[in-house]
């Protein structure tokens, strides 16, 4: 379902379920990352859903992410500060990593360290506290030697608006891209 015109990357609250049919096949980026056969296997039949609160604390943002995905796999559970502090966060799916997040604009040192693959394709909704359109997160995960750079906002495929996020995973010399759309399924319950 297409994600209505209030809900935006400021306002990410509700339930956010992960269309495979328009995303591309996140296999590949789960098996660089370490994620066993059988895990990705399972995470690739299911139907993952987010559960999203956002709010503001003392003035900065935080995001809460509660994935969920149907076949009895266990879900993850995400605490994303946009004031780009590192922190550690552990689950069952990536292991260890260290993690940052913070509003990104659409231009400036940022922007412009980002992949071309990760610039294109957005709706130019300036959103955040100071007009940001965009979420910029990393993970790195020391033990198996991979960084993750994501990209979260809007865009529109063949003129229905989804939450998207455009991610680059890299290991050594390898590099793998892929594009996520959400679609909206709701209010958060």
């Amino acid at each position: 379902m297409a994600a209505p015109a209030e809900y935006t990357i400021a306002n990410l609250n509700g339930q956010w379920v992960l269309n495979k049919s328009l995303s591309d096949d996140t296999e590949p980026v789960l098996s660089l990352q370490g994620v066993g056969w059988l895990k990705r296997k399972a995470i690739g039949l299911a139907t993952i859903t987010l559960s999203i609160s956002e709010k503001v604390e003392n003035g900065v943002t935080v995001i809460d992410i509660e994935s969920t995905a149907t076949g009895g796999i266990q879900g993850t559970a995400e605490h994303r500060v946009l004031d780009w502090s590192e922190r550690a966060h552990e689950d069952h799916v990536f292991g260890s990593l260290t993690g940052q997040t913070k509003w990104l604009g659409n231009k400036g040192a940022d922007w412009d360290a980002l992949d071309s693959f990760q610039k294109e394709g957005w709706l130019d909704e300036r959103v955040g506290p100071n007009g940001e359109p965009h979420v910029l997160t990393t993970a790195v995960s020391k033990t198996n030697g991979w960084t993750a750079i994501q990209v979260w906002g809007f865009s529109e495929l063949n003129g229905v608006r989804y939450y998207t996020r455009r991610v680059v995973v890299t290991k050594g010399s390898e590099v793998l891209k892929v594009r996520i759309f959400y679609d909206f399924a709701g209010p958060k319950a």
